[in-house]
């Protein structure tokens, strides 16, 4: 039987990482002020985890702009939507193992 940890997703091993990629499935889109405010971080904390996921093609951003006010908005992507629920089923997986 193959290890569970194994099959954990390094990239979405991070809290906030997790937790952008939670929002972003469950919503069709979200800007960079709502989930800064959302998860609690810091801008500079939220723009290098949004990198990380964006150099994986887990999310897309699509950047325009409201009232001449610049709006950053981002979009979970079918490869991110993949790794997501991989990495969560490594999780149950993980949990079930430790239930036995």
């Amino acid at each position: 039987m193959k290890n569970p940890f194994d099959q954990l997703d390094k990239v979405l091993e991070h809290r906030v990482r997790l937790q952008i990629m939670s929002v972003l499935v469950s919503n069709q889109s979200y800007d960079f002020n709502s989930l800064k405010e959302l998860l609690g971080v810091t801008d500079g904390n939220l723009a290098s985890h949004i990198k990380a996921l964006e150099r994986e093609k887990y999310i897309s951003i699509n950047k325009s702009f409201i009232d001449r006010k610049p709006n950053t908005k981002y979009k979970i992507t079918d490869k991110g939507r993949q790794a997501f629920k991989k990495h969560l089923d490594a999780l149950e997986a993980v949990v079930r193992k430790q239930r036995l």
